[in-house]
């Protein structure tokens, strides 16, 4: 991949870096193609226990590339509007993929994350923020909705709508210190070099777990936000609780517990 860099730091842990350092990571289309390429790689990866996404340089990702995008796959001799809606579909495509992964995903934001790059953050499961890291809507600066990518859907659930509000209609700048009072990432770290020690330090804690247990746990939270009553989501937990308790890993856990010893998972 040109535009994409992975790597396998640890067992089980492995490091999806956007890499266009020159422009911050900015999205072009072959950066987006590169990047849905290499997720469905590691969809079917069960050596990939967790996921850390950042961007190289100085960005996390700085957004759509205005000074040109390219054109997306499958778009050639149609008119504008279908082109149009081709390009963003490939684009948003990226939200509901990074969700639908077994594996959970840690986004590391070092510097911009702005525009598609706030919506790749807000579709990690879990988001940890150098002190450089600022977020921010950034469509709404350039003439268009503030509702883009899954941003409308995923900021207010995780912020709350007030916040959400007045992040969309004004675009301004979140620095990292807010975002972490507002509850947008888990934490700040001290200094920008400990940022990727963090990411993976959560991801060894995360790796501990069940690669079972825990896709469980990605998929029923992730449900769970949609559903419109308590009462559907303890039914669906009740369910995937139930069907958990039937894999080896479970008792691999309680035997390991007995033993004191760590405990040997698989997907069984």
């Amino acid at each position: 991949m040109d535009t994409v860099r992975t790597e396998q730091v640890e067992d089980g842990i492995v490091t999806v870096t956007l890499d266009r350092p020159d422009r911050l990571n900015a999205m072009n289309h072959e950066l987006v193609a590169d990047l849905h390429a290499v997720l469905d790689e590691l969809s079917t990866d069960r050596d990939c226990r967790v996921i850390v996404l950042t961007g190289a340089g100085r960005g996390f990702c700085a957004g759509l590339d205005l000074q040109g995008a390219g054109e997306p796959p499958h778009a050639e001799g149609v008119g504008a509007a279908p082109a149009r809606m081709t390009s963003q579909q490939h684009i948003a495509g990226l939200v509901p993929r990074l969700r639908s992964l077994r594996q959970p995903v840690i986004a590391a934001v070092n510097g911009p994350a702005a525009g598609g790059g706030l919506a790749l953050a807000l579709a990690s499961d879990v988001r940890i923020a150098a002190p450089s890291a600022t977020f921010n809507v950034a469509f709404v600066r350039i003439g268009l909705s503030g509702c883009d990518i899954g941003v409308s859907y995923l900021l207010p659930r995780l912020i709350g709508a007030s916040a959400a509000f007045e992040m969309l209609l004004t675009g301004r700048l979140v620095d990292a210190e807010e975002a972490q009072r507002m509850g947008l990432v888990a934490r700040v770290v001290p200094d920008e070099a400990q940022l990727l020690d963090a990411a993976l330090d959560t991801a060894r804690q995360i790796r501990a777990n069940s690669p079972f247990g825990l896709w469980m746990t990605k998929e029923v939270m992730w449900s769970n936000l949609e559903v419109s009553s308590l009462q559907a989501a303890i039914d669906l937990e009740n369910r995937t609780q139930i069907l958990t308790t039937f894999t080896d890993d479970q008792g691999e856990a309680v035997q390991a517990w007995l033993e004191k010893r760590a405990p040997e998972y698989r997907y069984g």
